[in-house]
């Protein structure tokens, strides 16, 4: 019997942490963290992220039922916690992470191995308040056995043929079928919360923009709008309007670049050629009119940091005049070509289940039944007065990715049109007072939902910082999706994933 009492009523029994905003954050003690717990083993409540600090676990949830967003924390004196990966298995890596950085360890956790440290660094949990010497002769990597008759290997990467971030995949195959896929990630790590702490908003802001390249508006918007609910700012409605044009057209590069590189895997490189034009023309316009391709630096706290030039509609306009009979056609060309079908059409099969229990985002969530989207639940400006539609389907296969991401682009082109139709008038960004506070926020990238956490100082610079990106929870699913597909077909399944090894590292 699930347990009716809501996540708000649940956490009421906690210390509530009046600087938090704009959700409650609210700390357990260790028999509530373990209530909490014992709670999770029923569904209806989303893990959003987990991470830690030096002396304390924080867990991020939301209520199905209602929308609900808080973050729960665990104090961690003696420098251990109940983990919650066995009632919620998108936690695991995340508390692999929180154990190689921070070195906090996680009661109850099957999976002793590291994730992000590598034995490489200088040191061993580098955020905890005494960090560790490194081992002097650092371990094998051990990945997970497999076990039948004529099973044999196939390490790819983590160096990979052609501009692409490094990753390590490790396959046991029987012939060509796939029997197991373990990933190995961690190589892009770059320590962005410690870099991120100490800095000042403007600064730290830059450093949020560069996480993940192709999700640099994303980003710089959830580190905006943390802020801006850390300092108790109001951002003015143009600036919300010029966020969400930026978003689409991030959104609308993203999706096409995803289209034309899984149709490339499946050999029929003409359609990449078609929409590495599209984008192309994206990001000539983006260059042109706001100054860079990727659209960096231009969401920023308080607002964006410069206001439309005189022929921005205008160009703007035209460049969706072209973009929309384009996409169309390209569609049209996916749809009918059969030798295209016959390789992403029940290809890398996500069950709506596994998607849901992963709490999986974006496109890779929609594809196999699970239509939240952050620009709807929780919502942020304008979004909820653009009438957004969320696709969703339920075949979970590498083609209902592609479909998702067709129907995605061209919602993003009905609502740059509409942005650009009912733009505010008004300033363009507020300034942020230099005070302390504690901010959170969810906003939806191309690969899905962002989650940023921050807490400035009197000062109003980072006192502490924690980035989620979608791929923490959609890498795993990529290794039960090509379970009994054939090796041929992983650069396949992989695109239509797309994770990001930059955000996950971090």
């Amino acid at each position: 019997m699930i347990p009716s009492a809501s996540l708000l009523d649940f956490l009421a029994r906690g210390e509530w942490v009046a600087e938090a905003a704009p959700w409650p954050r609210v700390v357990l003690d260790r028999p509530g963290w373990q209530a909490l717990l014992k709670r999770l083993e029923a569904p209806g409540w989303e893990l959003i992220s987990e991470w830690a600090e030096a002396a304390a676990v924080h867990v991020a949830l939301r209520d199905a039922a209602d929308g609900a967003v808080a973050i729960a924390s665990l104090p961690c004196p003696d420098g251990y916690f109940p983990s919650l990966a066995a009632v919620r298995p998108g936690a695991l890596r995340l508390e692999r992470a929180i154990r190689d950085l921070w070195g906090l360890e996680p009661e109850g956790l099957d999976d002793p191995r590291p994730w992000l440290d590598h034995g490489r660094w200088g040191c061993r949990a580098p955020l905890a308040p005494t960090p560790q010497p490194p081992l002097p002769d650092p371990l094998p990597y051990p990945f997970l056995p497999a076990e039948g008759e004529g099973l044999h290997q196939i390490p790819v990467g983590p160096v990979h043929a052609g501009v692409i971030e490094p990753g390590h995949f490790r396959f046991h195959a029987q012939g060509e079928a796939v029997v197991r896929l373990e990933a190995r990630l961690g190589y892009t790590h770059k320590g962005i919360a410690a870099l991120a702490t100490g800095q000042s908003l403007t600064a730290a802001a830059r450093l949020a923009g560069r996480i993940s390249g192709d999700a640099t508006v994303a980003y710089a918007l959830a580190f905006a709008r943390a802020a801006e609910a850390a300092c108790g700012e109001v951002v003015p409605p143009r600036a919300h309007s010029l966020r969400a044009l930026f978003a689409e057209l991030e959104r609308l590069a993203g999706h096409l670049l995803d289209i034309g590189g899984i149709a490339n895997d499946a050999a029929f490189a003409i359609l990449l050629a078609q929409t590495m034009i599209l984008r192309e023309r994206i990001l000539e316009t983006n260059l042109d009119l706001f100054g860079h391709r990727l659209l960096m630096d231009r969401v920023v706290p308080g607002g964006v940091s410069e206001d439309l030039p005189p022929e921005a509609t205008a160009r703007l306009r035209d460049l969706l005049d072209g973009l929309g009979p384009a996409l169309a056609r390209i569609r049209y060309l996916y749809e009918n070509t059969p030798s295209l079908s016959d390789r992403t059409q029940g290809t890398g099969i996500l069950s709506p289940a596994l998607a849901h229990r992963f709490g999986a985002g974006g496109v890779i969530g929609r594809a196999s039944g699970r239509s939240h989207d952050a620009r709807q639940s929780p919502g942020y400006p304008p979004y909820e007065r653009l009438d957004l539609t969320v696709p969703m389907l339920l075949k979970g296969d590498v083609d209902a990715r592609v479909m998702v991401r067709f129907a995605e682009a061209a919602e993003s082109l009905r609502l740059i049109g509409r942005i650009l139709l009912e733009l505010p008038s008004g300033p363009v960004r507020a300034a942020l007072p230099a005070r302390a506070g504690e901010g959170f926020a969810l906003v939806e990238s191309f690969r899905g939902e962002v989650a940023l956490w921050l807490r400035l100082d009197e000062s109003g610079r980072i006192a502490g910082f924690h980035a989620h990106d979608p791929s923490w929870f959609q890498w795993p699913l990529l290794e039960a999706t090509i379970e009994g597909n054939i090796v041929a077909d992983f650069p396949l399944c992989n695109k239509s994933f797309n994770c990001s090894y930059s955000g996950h590292d971090q």
